[in-house]
């Protein structure tokens, strides 16, 4: 209990304590009337507001959107709907308190009329913070813009907020940029493979945001302004809450509460889960489990990956090569106590055995010009299901549960889930080199929700709750309860947290640069909220520019996968998968089990999945914790040391290698992932630790047990048997899941 600085105020117990002297918001909110536009601004949770906007002609309240409404947690007073209680023109001021926050309107570019928002934290001593108000200087475009580009009533529009050069922005979901930092950045709201922009963030003046729009559009983080874009809207939709600078945990609080907690995984999840590009059929799988079975070697899950279908949009594996499904699933988990997964793409082909029903009953998504088709995969042309038709949504989860579910394998991998297309930055994905790289729009896609534009981000996030509708339905439970199953997803949006589904990083390359820029793309997802995450250890795929890239049989691929794989340890979950090279290929790809990496390295990489399994009661507290507050599993460092370290909340500005490298997993362990070839020693920072009685407390090693101070930089042995990880308390109480 000794280590306060990581854990403001313990969580539950201030949360209480600062909820019983909560100032209750004293108005439903007010709606102003400014020319043809209306805004309506709510109490919101708690600390917190919402905010509606929209010219001419109102919402129903009914529009698609991805917070709670009440939100999980909030005072009494808090707004619902569309409701309000104070209603004016744009030509006064107003003024709303919600606990610590104060919403107020005010005049811009010399006027005196009342229609500008500004958002204050009251603080302790009564005095009043500006946390942001919506950037208007003298003589500029007006904060809140609205354009229309088409015939119908759906409007573009340009939301900008007041910014310091000196502020500094968590979260937006994972780009493959090496920042945890986002100061500075334009990130397009466009989902694809490996990149899941989303618009939550956190700020360190101490508050977070979440524009709560389906559309695509951009973010851009700017010295001075802050400007969030819709591409087709009938009403803009956002929220704001406030917490004391530095306290991260109370953030992720409020906006889980808004956006979703993530409910506890099973616990046979949080083992090993193998996975290569692919499996071919039931022999070669039931003799994997023997392996694993013959090797005494724990594996949770084992994937059956992509091209395990006749056709795409069967949703089943080919009967020719997975003749008896439940008599396999039933061998593996007599052999291994594993739960399996198969991959399911959203495309249909027209060769299908569901296509013709599908277009017959409007499941399929189509183009603005026409039925159309949105890609194209090995020589067919292919139409993508329709994530946000119900219909269509059942229609599926039946398919899989006559063909996979009700046979033993009841996990599912919902890749290619982006949108759109089949999720890739390019057009014609796999017809040709040649034609891949010509600069095609992305499609524009219809759906039963909307457009590509107006309702694109909608896309991902409805093809997991596919399988969310369909786990619950199955198990007679609810969204946010424990789990039983899971599914894995390549993409994902605002709330995606709240579903049985985990998301990873994409196809990533196997190359160095590559395992760096993970480690910052992991921290963006948990500072997003997205507590499920992992990636593929060792990479998807090989670099073309790279001649040892992805082969197995190489010394160099087997330093990086050794490296690569360990870190997995140390993420929410452990998990392999990639196409592999290798000298002579016996199958459809090369071999990615942990005996595959040569003699040396295989002892190295079943430590790891035995140290993971010691782990087993640390893991499933941290999980406890992330479902109850939302309090992040992957931690950077400024969540836990911005406030007792200087250096760290200096690094953070800077995007340093300490602050994108490094990271705490759950209160105890601070990991440094190895992430360059023959290394020895290793560098890592270890932060000035503060407790409740401002005392220090010391790192240890973990491979030597050798105390240091916080506050320095420190080299260490790292062999390659070694990944660089420190501990704070002791190593037995870690080992017995003490997360305080």
């Amino acid at each position: 209990m000794w280590f306060s600085i990581l854990f403001a105020a313990f969580g539950a117990i201030a949360t209480v304590a600062a909820e019983q002297d909560y100032h209750q918001p004293t108005s439903k909110g007010f709606r102003m009337q400014h020319g043809f536009e209306a805004v309506l601004v709510q109490p919101f949770g708690y600390d917190g507001f919402r905010v509606r906007a929209w010219p001419f002609r109102p919402p129903t309240g009914q529009e698609i959107g991805f917070v709670y409404d009440p939100p999980l947690e909030g005072p009494e007073g808090e707004a619902h709907g569309m409701s309000f209680d104070t209603a004016f023109l744009g030509n006064r001021t107003e003024e709303l308190r919600n606990g610590n926050m104060i919403v107020r309107t005010s005049g811009w570019g010399g006027n005196p009329g009342g229609y500008r928002l500004a958002f204050y934290r009251v603080e302790g001593n009564g005095s009043e913070t500006l946390l942001t108000n919506e950037y208007a200087p003298l003589k500029s475009i007006n904060p809140r813009y609205y354009s229309w580009k088409g015939p119908g009533s759906e409007f573009t529009a340009e939301f900008s907020f007041s910014t310091t050069p000196d502020e500094q922005i968590y979260g937006t979901g994972t780009q493959q940029d090496h920042i945890v930092n986002k100061k500075g950045m334009t990130i397009d709201l466009i989902n694809y493979n490996t990149h899941i922009p989303t618009p939550v963030f956190m700020s360190n003046k101490g508050y977070g945001f979440v524009w709560n729009m389906a559309s695509t559009g951009r973010m851009e983080f700017g010295q001075l302004r802050n400007r969030f874009t819709s591409d087709a809207a009938t009403v803009v939709d956002y929220v704001i809450v406030a917490a004391t600078p530095g306290d991260y945990d109370t953030l992720q609080q409020r906006l889980s509460a808004l956006t979703g907690r993530a409910p506890t995984p099973p616990n046979w999840s949080l083992g090993y889960i193998q996975s290569k590009l692919r499996y071919e059929n039931q022999s070669e799988v039931i003799q994997l489990a023997e392996q694993f079975h013959e090797r005494n070697i724990p594996v949770s899950m084992i994937v059956i990956d992509y091209q395990s279908w006749a056709h795409q949009g069967d949703w089943g594996l080919d009967p020719r090569l997975w003749p008896d499904v439940a008599k396999m699933s039933e061998k593996v988990k007599q052999l291994t106590n594993a739960e399996m997964m198969a991959s399911l793409w959203p495309s249909v082909a027209d060769d299908s055995l569901n296509y013709l029903e599908m277009m017959a009953r409007g499941f399929l998504s189509a183009t603005r010009s026409g039925p159309g088709t949105t890609d194209s995969w090995n020589g067919s042309y292919i139409r993508n299901y329709d994530s946000t038709n119900p219909g269509a949504r059942k229609f599926l989860w039946n398919t899989l549960k006559r063909n996979y579910f009700d046979k033993g394998i009841k996990n599912f991998w919902i890749d290619q889930a982006d949108g759109g297309s089949l999720g890739e930055a390019y057009e014609n994905n796999g017809q040709s080199d040649y034609i891949q790289s010509v600069p095609f729009p992305m499609p524009d896609a219809l759906y039963a929700a909307g457009t590509q534009s107006s309702v694109g981000k909608l896309y991902p996030w409805a093809h997991q709750q596919a399988i969310e509708e369909g786990y619950r339905n199955e198990s007679s439970t609810k969204t946010g309860t424990p789990c039983e199953y899971l599914s894995l997803s390549r993409s994902g949006y605002i709330g995606s947290q709240r579903f049985c589904s985990i998301i990873w990083s994409g196809d990533t390359t196997a190359v160095w640069e590559t395992l760096g820029a993970q480690i910052a793309s992991g921290l963006s997802a948990a500072a997003t909220g997205w507590g499920w995450w992992t990636l593929d250890a060792g990479g998807f795929q090989a670099d073309p520019t790279v001649p040892w890239s992805a082969n197995i049989d190489t010394p160099q691929y087997r330093e990086l996968y050794v490296r690569w794989f360990q870190w997995t340890t140390f993420l929410p979950f452990m998990r392999t998968h990639g196409s592999r090279a290798c000298d002579v290929q016996h199958g459809y790809t090369c071999d990615n089990e942990p005996w595959s990496y040569g003699e040396k390295n295989t002892p190295i990489l079943l430590s790891y999945i035995h140290l993971r399994y010691q782990l087993a009661e640390y893991v499933q507290a941290l999980f406890s914790q992330l479902q109850r507050t939302g309090r992040m599993i992957m931690r950077p460092l400024y969540m836990d040391f911005e406030t007792s370290d200087a250096r760290v909340a200096e690094w953070t500005r800077q995007n340093n290698n300490v602050t994108t490298q490094q990271y705490m997993f759950g209160p105890r362990l601070l990991i440094s992932p190895v992430t360059v070839p023959n290394v020895t020693e290793w560098s890592v920072y270890l932060p000035q630790t503060q407790t409740a009685g401002n005392q220090t407390k010391p790192w240890t090693y973990w491979w030597t047990n050798q105390t240091y101070a916080g506050g320095q930089m420190v080299k260490v042995p790292a062999p390659v048997e070694h990944i660089p990880m420190f501990h704070l308390g002791s190593r037995a109480d870690i080992m017995n899941g003490d997360v305080f």
